[in-house]
C-alpha cells in the first residue's frame, strides 16, 4: 500500500473533488504551527456511514469549541462524505473529515483572518488493532495524564489533544502492546489513545464518566446497546486499583469498533461472553 500522500482517487477539499495527490495545504497553515485543527473518523458499512450526521454535527461543535467556526453545514459535510465514497467507488471504508485554519494574513497565535478549510478523504481500512480484535489487545499504561477540562477543551475532537496519544502509542508499541491506557489528571482511569474503555464485573458494566475525555459516539452507542440488552451500566470514576477486580474489558471507537482487551499493564482480563456478545451486536447494528 502506497503512503497516504501518494494514492489514486479523490479527496473533497473546500467544496470540490480534487485528485488525491493534489489535496495539499501550505506549509504556513496555522494548524501546522498552532494545532488549530479538528477532525472526525467514521466508518462506512455496505455503502452507509454509521451515524454520519452525528459525526458532522460533532465536527462543527469541535470547531466552535476551538473558536474556529467551520463555514459548512452538517448537511453539506454529509454530502461531501457521500461524494468522496462515490468518487472512490467505496462501500466499506474509513472516512476522515478534517477542518483547520489555513494560511492567510495572520502568522502568529491569533489567526482570525485566516480561512477555515475543510477536507474529506476515505479509504479501505481493516481492524484497527489487527488480530487483537479477536484475541484481546494488550495495553501499556501511559506515563502522560489526560488534562483537566479547565486547561483544554476536552469535549472537542481536536488534533492538539492527540499529541500525548501519539507518544504513548509509540511507547506502547515498543513494549509489544497494541495501545496505552491513560489515567486522568486526578488519577482516575480515563481512556486509551483513541478509544473509550469498558469493564465487566459480576455481569455489570463499568465505564469512566466522560468529564475529562471525549464522549465517543461509539461509546454512547454501546451504552444504549447494553441498556437494551438489560445490562446494568455504571458510568463513574474508576480508580486504578479497581482494575484487579474486573473480569472483562473492551475498547470502543469508530476505528476500534468493539475490541476486547486481554491485558492492561500487569492486570489480565478474560475475553468473556459479554464482550463477545457486545462485539457481535455492534457488528450487526452497523451493518443493519
Amino acid at each position: 500500500m502506497a503512503g497516504y500522500d501518494n494514492r489514486e482517487g479523490f479527496i473533497w477539499m473546500d467544496g470540490a473533488l480534487v485528485p488525491w495527490r493534489d489535496a495539499t495545504t501550505h506549509v504556513l497553515s496555522h494548524a501546522l504551527h498552532y494545532a488549530s485543527s479538528v477532525f472526525e473518523g467514521e466508518r462506512c458499512y455496505n455503502g452507509k456511514i454509521f451515524k454520519g450526521h452525528e459525526h458532522s454535527l460533532r465536527l462543527l461543535e469541535s470547531g466552535n469549541l476551538l473558536d474556529m467556526p467551520i463555514p459548512w453545514t452538517a448537511e453539506q459535510i454529509d454530502e461531501a462524505k457521500d461524494a468522496v465514497l462515490k468518487a472512490n467507488n467505496l462501500t466499506d471504508a474509513y472516512i476522515r473529515a478534517v477542518a483547520w485554519r489555513g494560511a492567510g494574513e495572520d502568522m502568529g497565535v491569533a489567526a482570525r483572518r485566516n480561512p477555515v478549510r475543510l477536507a474529506v478523504a476515505a479509504w479501505e481500512w481493516g481492524a484497527y488493532y489487527g488480530d487483537a480484535k479477536m484475541q484481546g489487545a494488550k495495553l501499556d499504561i501511559a506515563k502522560w495524564k489526560r488534562p483537566s477540562p479547565d486547561t483544554i477543551p476536552t469535549a472537542a475532537k481536536a488534533a492538539g489533544l492527540y499529541m500525548i496519544c501519539t507518544m504513548s502509542k509509540h511507547a506502547a508499541e515498543e513494549k509489544g502492546c497494541s495501545d496505552a491506557l491513560f489515567f486522568d489528571y486526578r488519577g482516575y482511569v480515563a481512556e486509551a489513545t483513541g478509544a473509550n474503555v469498558f469493564f465487566v464485573k459480576d455481569g455489570e458494566v463499568h465505564t469512566p464518566i466522560p468529564d475529562a475525555i471525549l464522549n465517543g459516539i461509539t461509546r454512547q452507542t454501546v451504552i444504549q446497546m447494553l441498556h437494551d440488552m438489560g445490562i446494568t451500566v455504571h458510568e463513574r470514576h474508576i480508580m486504578p486499583e479497581e482494575l484487579s477486580g474486573f473480569q472483562q474489558c473492551w475498547l470502543t471507537g469508530t476505528a476500534a469498533e468493539v475490541t476486547p482487551v486481554g491485558q492492561i499493564g500487569d492486570w489480565h482480563f478474560q475475553v468473556g461472553q459479554l464482550t463477545r456478545d457486545v462485539a457481535a451486536a455492534y457488528e450487526k447494528l452497523v451493518r443493519s
